[in-house]
């Protein structure tokens, strides 16, 4: 069974090392300066269970060498995953399995609106990891889990296959037939965590240790557990309490993802957390105060790095016109100098 690692960030790089570790067929398509350094050094893990390095070799940016993938890890941020799914439709098959591990709660119908094979499942990732140095994912002593499933709730023989690699593979993975209430539980958490802990510049230990921030970010995930009710989605009672309790067993020294991409100016996932809130808010007649602000304080980064971007890819496009019409020239002219030399021998 080949896996593809789509997306070799902090939850790709350390399921997708995971896999590969246990010397499954797994490649890894990834760019820039993180892909040049894995294809020299492998893709090294710093990790709370050990640290360990998978060997160059199956890392790429072209997808055509990868063949067809068996099943697909999907691990990029929302804002690119309509592009990713339009680059990752042309090698599946109708056998190939996607698992969504995106942020958010809309990923799956985006996925499977762009790509002409394949089925969809829905996927959680547990997890705090990320990039600390180019060909390097580092994981932070966090939970170190997936769940996935078929998002009509009805288990196969492929998705216990893919359990089973997963679960044999040293993986923490769970097979659920309600993915959908686990993908809003995570979003509660994250959409209040990632807006609170990103607009504070400071990892969730140091958020926790401040009463006031404390019930900030608690108040934050009690707002999103009256949209996903309102919603129809079946939250117990006490998900918030579990929630921070369950946060006690862990260092969460890690910053979100999110902070990590303000500071390192890139756009952010804020229309995909917060900003899912704001518009069920807004569509259901909720209330969300919090959730609100940490919208109305991240959003401007987020438009500004996207205008950021946008001037970049203009210049990269001057510049490769220009070069385009330097070279055009100077052909014109070595042609010009070499018809006039013609011309003279001939007079």
């Amino acid at each position: 069974m080949r896996f593809l690692i789509f997306g070799v960030g902090g939850v790709g790089g350390f399921f997708g090392a995971k896999l590969a570790k246990a010397g499954l067929d797994v490649w890894f398509l990834a760019r820039g300066n993180h892909l040049k350094t894995m294809k020299a050094h492998g893709l090294r893990v710093r990790s709370s269970e050990g640290n360990f390095t998978i060997p160059p070799g199956t890392m790429t940016d072209d997808i055509t060498k990868i063949g067809t993938p068996d099943v697909v890890l999907l691990c990029v941020k929302t804002y690119d995953l309509e592009a990713a799914a339009r680059q990752l439709s042309p090698i599946l098959s109708e056998h190939s399995v996607i698992i969504s591990l995106e942020n958010g709660l809309d990923a799956e119908t985006v996925i499977q609106n762009n790509i002409k094979a394949g089925t969809v499942y829905g996927g959680v990732a547990y997890i705090y990891a990320n990039i600390t140095a180019p060909g390097v994912v580092t994981e932070w002593n966090g939970p170190k889990k997936i769940a996935f499933g078929p998002l009509d709730g009805i288990i196969t023989k492929r998705a216990e296959e893919i359990h089973n690699m997963m679960r044999n593979a040293g993986i923490n993975v769970e097979l659920s037939a309600d993915i959908k209430t686990l993908l809003w539980k995570k979003f509660i958490f994250i959409a209040a965590g990632g807006g609170v802990m990103t607009a504070a510049r400071l990892p969730l230990a140091n958020v926790l240790a401040v009463e006031e921030s404390r019930t900030l970010f608690q108040d934050a995930m009690k707002e999103a557990v009256a949209i996903a009710r309102a919603k129809g989605i079946n939250i117990e009672p006490d998900l918030v309490e579990q929630q921070l309790e369950s946060l006690k067993k862990f260092e969460n020294t890690a910053y979100t993802s999110m902070y990590h991409d303000l500071v390192n100016g890139k756009p952010l996932e804020i229309e995909a957390l917060s900003g899912t809130l704001v518009r069920y808010g807004r569509e259901l007649g909720i209330p969300i105060p919090i959730n609100r602000a940490m919208y109305a304080a991240l959003l401007p980064h987020h438009v500004l790095h996207l205008q950021k971007l946008s001037s970049a890819t203009r210049e990269e496009k001057q510049s490769t016109r220009k070069q385009v019409v330097k070279k055009s020239a100077s052909a014109k002219s070595k042609t010009h100098a070499i018809k006039s030399k013609r011309k003279k021998k001939r007079g």
